[in-house]
Parts: structure tokens; C-alpha cells; sequence
């Protein structure tokens, strides 16, 4: 059996960012209520089926989503001034700083549909 990792028109995006695990809870809780703006921001920029994960033993995050073009909905999305402020709220939580500087995406290499 062949399988492909594109569906056309689809591109499914997962990546990992680290929290610093003593904000873990922090996070969780400003996660609780994203300001509706960023939901829009997020939407308008072309991000679906958009879902986080956590590993609560070191803070690993696991992002998924799906678009038609990753590089431009992330291009789309930095040119948001409520991305701007989000970033910023929420870059107190990753050891490295922003979260959108910070994520490091993943090949994908199987998909069975």
C-alpha cells in the first residue's frame, strides 16, 4: 500500500514548542479563555482544526492544524497587531521566548486517511 502525505489543498502542520514547566499551570489557565480577536486572527489567516497538546512531565507542547499554505497563514497571521500582543502575553511561558519564534515543525512522513 502507497500512502501520500498531502491531501491536496490540505496541509496538515504539527510542531513542538517547550513551556517552562513552572508556568505550566499559567498557561493552561490563560488558555481557558483566548481572547476571541485571536480566535478570529487565527481563523481569517487560513489556521483550521487547530489543536495544542501537552506533555505536563517537561512542557512539551505538540501543536496540529490544517491549511492550504503554512507559510502564508503564519505570514498572514505576524501581520496581526493582536498576534503582536498574544506573542508578547504569552512569551513569558517558553523557555525561548515567543512562541511563534519558538516552534519547531515536524515532518510529516505517513498519513492514512
Amino acid at each position: 500500500m502507497t500512502s501520500s502525505p498531502r491531501t491536496p489543498g490540505v496541509q496538515r502542520v504539527c510542531f513542538t514548542m517547550q513551556l517552562r514547566p513552572d508556568r505550566i499551570e499559567d498557561y493552561l489557565r490563560d488558555h481557558a479563555d483566548v481572547w476571541p480577536e485571536m480566535l478570529a486572527a487565527l481563523t481569517e489567516a487560513g489556521w483550521s482544526n487547530y489543536s495544542l497538546f501537552l506533555r505536563r512531565s517537561d512542557g512539551m507542547v505538540v501543536g496540529y492544524l490544517e491549511t492550504e499554505d503554512f507559510a502564508r497563514a503564519q505570514s498572514s497571521l505576524a501581520r496581526r497587531e493582536v498576534n503582536a500582543r498574544w506573542q508578547s502575553s504569552m512569551a513569558e511561558y517558553f523557555e525561548s521566548g515567543r512562541p511563534d519564534a519558538a516552534l519547531d515543525e515536524l515532518e510529516e512522513y505517513f498519513h492514512l486517511a
